[in-house]
């Protein structure tokens, strides 16, 4: 409840002293000094799994459990209940069950107890039985690892645990935002979107900070939610948990006697892990295949393709547009998911199922929306935020921020000579990534040149230069040795946009019409 922010520590030490004299459970103390209501803590109980009673409660027949107890058992070559526990993550009660279930079918015999005099020191070893039956269910089925929830339970909590639980306030996303520069329509564009839960276009000219922006989305969310090791279908295992995505949470450390903890009853299944809500980023490297189950052919079994991996979370592809996959075979691919919430998978032996959709999808493009997706996608985008070119008080901003970090000191010249250079003589318009670069490649000029850190004239234009190549009038001479014919060909016609950006003042060069008023521009870059 601490990590979710439904209480603090200061109220669970509160409630801890009023329970020493009043004693009750810790949550009626919670209750009783107003940290929070009976509501909220039964609310948030519900969401999370408890233990199945039996091996029925599972949802899993018994000779699979075992089996796959014993590959455990034969793969890390335990001796112990103690380990057998630690490594199913099922109660005691049920792998004491599946062990007298083994040694009754000759396949494991017991040792004793090596290690200590409790029930769950007692030892076992395969007999020449039961290493034939593991090395063939191993061939049959190869997954080794925690017990599988099953489909239906997961489902149920995916339900739980939905995004939308959590209600994202103005002050949230400032918090969030920190050092990005961001205006205020764009935070109030944000607001809505994220409560939704619904997906969202971000789209605009590159350089403007809309990954950074949706990558701060991921720490507005504080909420702890549960995500099974594997999931169970048919008998089909897919694996969920992935450490590179999934972000265990600890829980707070209770001293207890550790023979007792191996048998308490009120705890949650340990074949949950509490995890932050994820978070996933593609970009280019984005397939068709990463969004089916990946059969493993030598395992049989499956990994969880992308998206049900960020159930419950964020699902940001960046650079939409640019992927392996064509737009239209990816959009096509979500426009019934997008719509009905609902998401269908199959397996290799045609199986197909159903699991929620419940998560944010971000795309972000610096593309054209109308190029990328036909009217019917765009109208399943409920949320369409467009990050443009920073104001030129938004600019100047960013700009004062990368100077502090690297101890310079931004001057009105320089501050002119810059947005005169990129605005009228290199027609490239203001945009959030350049300072940090301008700022970096200066720093680097005076390093090499043995001097302090300073913004020297002649070390901005050659940043100026580095950003951009250096735009040549019509009146110069061309000095290259292509033929003119071949050079106009490649030149870009003039736009009206352009001829209205060769103003002779940085602050027309700088003005809404010229350069939108946006967005998220980081300082960052």
């Amino acid at each position: 409840m601490v990590r979710s922010k439904l209480v603090t520590e200061e109220d669970v030490a509160n409630a801890l002293k009023r329970q020493s004299v009043h004693g009750g459970r810790l949550g009626e103390n919670l209750v009783a000094i107003g940290a929070t209501t009976a509501e909220s803590i039964k609310a948030f109980m519900n969401r999370i799994p408890a233990e199945p009673a039996d091996i029925a409660g599972t949802g899993i027949n018994d000779t699979e459990l075992m089996g796959l107890l014993l590959k455990l058992i034969y793969s890390g070559r335990l001796e112990s209940v103690r380990q057998f526990v630690e490594a199913i993550k099922l109660p005691y009660h049920i792998v004491i069950e599946l062990v007298q279930m083994a040694v009754d079918r000759k396949l494991l015999q017991t040792l004793g107890a090596r290690y200590g005099s409790s029930l769950a020191d007692l030892s076992y070893d395969f007999t020449e039985e039961g290493r034939r039956w593991t090395i063939d269910a191993l061939k049959r089925q190869g997954y080794i690892g925690p017990a599988p929830v099953t489909i239906e339970d997961f489902n149920d909590q995916v339900n739980l645990q939905k995004l939308t639980n959590e209600v994202v306030s103005y002050d949230d996303i400032r918090r969030v935002l920190g050092d990005l520069t961001v205006t205020d329509n764009i935070v109030e564009q944000c607001g809505p979107a994220l409560n939704s839960g619904r997906a969202m276009l971000m789209y605009g000219p590159p350089g403007n900070g809309k990954t950074s922006l949706a990558m701060r989305m991921a720490n507005i969310f504080s909420g702890v939610i549960h995500i099974p090791y594997a999931v169970i279908v048919e008998n089909q295992i897919i694996r969920v948990l992935d450490t590179s995505i999934h972000v265990p949470v600890s829980a707070t450390s209770v001293a207890e006697d550790d023979a007792l903890s191996l048998i308490r009853q009120d705890t949650h299944d340990e074949r949950w892990v509490a995890c932050r809500r994820p978070f996933v980023v593609v970009g280019g490297e984005l397939t068709l295949d990463m969004l089916d189950l990946r059969f493993d052919a030598g395992g049989h079994f499956y990994e969880a393709p992308l998206h049900m991996k960020a159930l419950g979370g964020c699902f940001l592809i960046d650079d939409f547009g640019r992927q392996l996959v064509s737009p239209d075979a990816l959009l096509n691919r979500w426009i019934v998911p997008l719509e009905s919430r609902v998401d269908y998978l199959k397996l290799h032996t045609g199986k197909t199922f159903t699991i929620p959709f419940e998560e944010l999808i971000i795309f972000s493009t610096n593309l054209e929306p109308e190029d990328l997706m036909d009217p019917a996608f765009l109208r399943r985008l409920p949320y369409k935020i467009e990050v443009g070119s920073p104001a030129l008080e938004n600019y100047r901003r960013i700009f004062e921020g990368e100077c502090a970090k690297q101890h310079l000191t931004l001057t009105d010249e320089i501050f002119e000579k810059v947005v005169h250079t990129l605005c009228n003589e290199k027609g490239a318009g203001l945009h959030a990534y350049q300072p940090r670069f301008i700022v970096d490649q200066v720093v680097a000029s005076c390093r090499f040149m043995g001097q302090p850190p300073y913004l020297e004239p002649r070390y901005v234009t050659y940043a100026l230069d580095n950003l951009y190549v250096r735009r040549q009038s019509s009146g110069e001479n061309k000095t290259s040795a292509k033929s003119p014919a071949k050079t106009a060909a490649k030149a870009p016609a003039a736009t009206p946009a352009k001829e209205a950006a060769a103003s002779p003042t940085a602050e027309t060069a700088a003005t809404p019409e010229t350069a939108p008023e946006a967005a998220a521009v980081s300082t960052e870059g």
